[in-house]
């Protein structure tokens, strides 16, 4: 694509696409213009980077669609010096959005493969504040409270409570929950007093983690 044909995609992305989905934090907006999404999408779908669809980026797996990044951006607000954990890094995309908004990432990404070309992409990008861990994000073991923000880039068929003890006070995780056809987008916040409250922002389709919990289903 031309530079300037890239622009004016970029451009269409935010006010038709972004904007209307809601999205009204300059922060975030800002994100699309500050952070180029087409070096995160292999050459054969640039034509597509800026599209409403969730790209390929290799081995059956797919970036989020560009409003589904955005509002999951918005939800968790993401403030300088924040521990963020980003449970599948695909791309390394949303994983660059985060860091630009101050998170300090740590970032998990079951595919070896995919979790090596982000790390190419990110250092291309001289991404900073981020550490990129090959391994399963949803089951790694980490220090209780010692993350502000959670994403979960991918959806999970029931819901991951035993997450919620690695919020900080204050700390906020995103989640899309269900399967088939029937997915909420969630924000789970823990307050200053360690209650947890849980929103649903939106109904949404997205690919399942690798090693998410799974739905229990009764058999009669």
């Amino acid at each position: 694509m031309l530079a300037n044909d890239v622009e004016t995609a970029r451009f269409n992305m935010i006010v038709q696409q972004i904007r209307p989905w809601e999205v009204i934090d300059e922060r975030v907006l800002g994100l699309y213009g500050a952070v180029p999404r087409e070096h995160y999408v292999s050459d054969e779908y640039q034509g597509l980077a800026f599209a409403d669809i969730a790209v390929p980026i290799g081995e059956d797996q797919f970036m989020m669609k560009p409003v589904q990044e955005a509002r999951m951006l918005q939800a968790l607000d993401v403030q300088p010096g924040e521990s963020v954990l980003e449970v599948g890094t695909g791309s390394g995309f949303i994983t660059a959005c985060l860091s630009h908004l101050g998170g300090i990432v740590t970032s998990y990404e079951i595919r070896a493969q995919l979790s090596e070309a982000a790390s190419e992409r990110l250092r291309a990008e001289q991404v900073e504040n981020v550490e990129l861990v090959v391994g399963d994000g949803l089951h790694a073991g980490l220090a209780p409270g010692s993350f502000q923000v959670i994403a979960l880039t991918g959806s999970v068929p029931s819901y991951p409570d035993y997450l919620e003890g690695l919020l900080a006070p204050g700390g906020r995780m995103f989640a899309v929950v269900g399967e088939g056809s029937v997915m909420t987008a969630m924000l789970i916040q823990r307050d200053s007093n360690g209650e947890i409250w849980k929103e649903s922002l939106f109904e949404t389709l997205l690919p399942t983690l690798d090693a998410a919990p799974e739905l229990d289903h009764f058999v009669f």
